[in-house]
Parts: C-alpha cells; structure tokens; sequence
C-alpha cells in the first residue's frame, strides 16, 4: 500500500548539538549551574522516546505534569525531574512515589497538601515567584510566608531541598531581564537553597545572568529555533530537530481571476500555475497562514497561496516552472527554510508549530530512513 507522502524527520543528533551549544554558554568552571533539558509536550512534539538519548549529557529534565515524569522514569532516565506543574489536587500528592522529583509550588494550597499527604518519597520543592509574567507564583508579599511553611515541610522530614524559580516575560529583549532579575533576587535576599532561571532566551541573550543561579531550564533552543524575532538559529549554531516534508500531487493552470481554494481568498491576477501540496491544518500546519508564506518546491523557494484546507494547500510554481506530480516540498526546518520563518508569516511562533504537528504524520528519524 501506498502511504501519502508526507511526513516528518526528526533528528536527535541536532538535539545533541543544541545542548552542547547551550551548555558552551554556561559560565565555565566547577560550581557552574546545571542544566534542565525541558521536555514537555513530548518534548516539544518531537517525541520524547526518539529524543531521549541525545540528552544523556543533560542534568535533568523539565515536563509539565506528574504523567509526563513517570514517561520519563519508564523510558530509563534515572536522573533529576523538574515538574512545571507541580500539583494540580490533593490527589496528586499521593501519586509521589516516583525518585528525584522536583515540584514547582505556585500557591500555599500545594504546600497544605504535601503536608497531609502520606508522601512514597520525599520531593525537592521550587517556589516560583510571580514575577513580571503573573502566570502561577508567589507575589513578592506571599512569597516569604510561602517559604517559612516549606521549611516547616523540611523540617518534618516531608520534603527535601527547598529552592527559588523565576521565570522572566520578556526574555527575548535586550533590556527585558533586568528589572526583574532585580525584583527576584530582593524577594529572595536572605533565603537559603539554589536558584533557577533563565529560558532559552535568557540563556542565550542575557547569559550573565547564569553565574547567580544554580539551575538554567531552556526549552525552545534544544529542538533548533530561535527564540529571537532578529537573529536566526543559524546565527545562534543551532540545527533544526525537527522538519516537516511533502509532495505535489496535483498542478493546475489557472486564469487571471480565478480563485483558489475555500472562498477564493487567492486570486490570480495573471494565467498561474498551481502545486497542490498534500498537507493540511489536520497534520498541524497552521490554516491561519496567509498567502506568501514561504514553502520550498524542487529546493526553490516559492509561496503559499490562498487557505489552507484540511489536507491540502496550494502553492505558487510559477518560480518551479520544472516542478512536477511527485516533485519535493519543504515546508518548514530544512532548504534553508526555519520554523521560526513560517511561524512568523502565520503570526504565531516556532513552539506552537512544533507543538502542534499532528500524530497523523508519520515519523521518519535522520540516518534511519530515507527521504527528501
């Protein structure tokens, strides 16, 4: 049987790279913080399983929820968990019986419940500052209260280490940081147990910043993309994980006037050859995409037009007048194509294309199968 030509080729030996990149921009020498490799959404949607070994080199692991860490114990990662999420109920606190959990608390409730809890182990705790992104945290006047009940966890033997987490809003900007960096370390002035901060872009744009805490958490960079409007993953030595490849399996030859696709929203304003490329926002590609947004046909860049329908989207040969029914088509990490590209001129970002790639497009892995 004849499979649809599309699929997605995932590279774990970019991964690798990208983690010795970032790793190469830590502060150098013993003491130096570590480094969570964050995993979440199955690690950015490229598959936990499949990327895995290549961050055997990392310090730990970051996921969102307790599910998310026993994948990771079960696949034989044996080191550290970060967990974003923490504690969603009391429920969950008796759900600990997996070794070398890191739980994020964001609110005092999380704190009653670990201490209710007749706890399997014993988990490290990481009380996240609210910071100037005012998602889940501690205010800067709950923040204090908030430690002195974790250490009254300690003291009862209920929960291990006790550390300080940040996460700043405004990373990617030359003078995003520092502010908030400020607010942060006066909250904590004075409290005992490590610090973790820095993002993708904090790490890469403000790397300074890395030197005054213990554990660094970037995400978005391991899997290739830029976390920056202006500088490319190119610039900033990163290799793409992930690519998203098809075909054209239909060419028509349209009138000036003629519309393309649902409601016509392209229309030619001269005779036009069409590709008709089999992938649509059912395999994740954004429908919301206008016309131009950049594709690549027979390693020739081109343009979307019109919208994008389920399965399908059409494109724009009059540049590829050599294209034919089966000719390659890149529509995102690969022919000098990036993600952050295409996510740019859908107006979304690189994360969310990755994210939402869809389990219908089949998987090949880089050196295991062949491909375009």
């Amino acid at each position: 049987m004849t499979a649809r030509p599309l699929h997605a080729r995932i590279d774990a030996g970019a991964v690798k790279h990208n983690l010795a990149r970032l790793r190469a921009a830590l502060p150098a020498g013993a003491g130096g913080p570590r480094l969570w490799a964050t995993v979440k959404a199955d690690a950015y949607g490229h598959g936990l399983a499949r990327i895995l070994p290549a961050l055997c080199a990392a310090d730990g692991l970051a996921v969102l929820h307790l599910n998310e860490a026993r994948a990771c114990r079960s696949m034989g990662w044996d080191g550290p968990i970060l967990v974003y999420g923490g504690l969603y109920s009391p429920a969950d606190a008796l759900l600990l019986d997996t070794p070398g959990l890191h739980l994020v608390i964001t609110h005092a409730a999380q704190l009653e419940w670990l201490a209710r809890a007749p706890l399997a182990e014993r988990p490290a705790i990481w009380l996240r500052y609210a910071g100037d992104i005012h998602h889940t945290g501690f205010s800067a006047g709950d923040y204090r209260p908030a430690f002195e009940a974790a250490y009254a966890l300690a003291r009862r033997g209920l929960v291990g280490d006790i550390g300080h987490l940040n996460h700043y809003a405004r990373a990617d900007e030359s003078d995003g940081v520092d502010a908030a960096d400020t607010a942060f370390r006066q909250v904590i002035a004075g409290l005992p147990g490590p610090v973790s901060t820095s993002n993708s872009a904090a790490l890469l744009l403000h790397g300074a910043l890395a030197a005054g805490t213990q554990w660094v958490r970037p995400g978005l960079a391991l899997y290739g993309a830029s976390p920056f409007a202006d500088r490319s993953a190119a610039q900033l030595d990163l290799r793409p994980a992930m690519s998203l490849h098809s075909q054209i399996v239909g060419i028509q030859r349209v009138q000036a006037g003629a519309g393309v696709g649902y409601s016509g929203a392209f229309l030619a304003t001269a005779a036009t050859t069409v590709g008709i490329v089999t992938c649509g926002y059912a395999d994740g590609y954004p429908r919301h995409a206008p016309t131009g947004t950049p594709v690549v046909v027979d390693g020739v860049r081109t343009r979307l037009l019109g919208r994008v329908s389920m399965d399908m989207m059409a494109v724009d040969l009059e540049p590829v007048p050599q294209a034919c029914i089966g000719a390659p088509v890149t529509l995102w990490g690969a022919s000098g194509l990036a993600v952050e590209e295409v996510a740019a001129s859908a107006g979304t970002i690189a994360a969310e294309l990755l994210t939402g790639l869809s389990a219908r497009v089949p998987v090949q892995l880089a050196g295991r199968d062949a491909g375009p």
